[in-house]
């Protein structure tokens, strides 16, 4: 039987994110890349991922904003905390 929710495997050079529910079931891939290399590799899912929402919110297209809100998803940026350069 699968496992549902999202279970994050850690592959050599990168993540691998697996989302599933009795309904949908996609596998998300986070590796290095020109914007990520200043996070941890312990951390380069979250980095990668807050920072592509970020981004993408920025774009400011209505689509991205409707896509999101049908499926229930909402973003905010919020800032990082005093230690979070020493944490990178």
């Amino acid at each position: 039987m699968a496992e549902f929710g999202l279970t994050i495997k850690h592959d050599t050079g990168g993540k691998r994110i697996e989302i599933q529910c009795k309904h949908q079931n996609g596998l998300l891939y986070v590796v290095p890349s020109e914007a990520s290399w200043v996070c941890s590799e312990e951390l380069l899912h979250a980095h990668s991922i807050a920072g592509f929402f970020k981004e993408l919110m920025g774009l400011g297209d209505p689509r991205i904003g409707e896509a999101m809100q049908r499926w229930g998803l909402y973003f905010r940026d919020r800032p990082l905390g005093e230690d979070s350069e020493d944490e990178a």
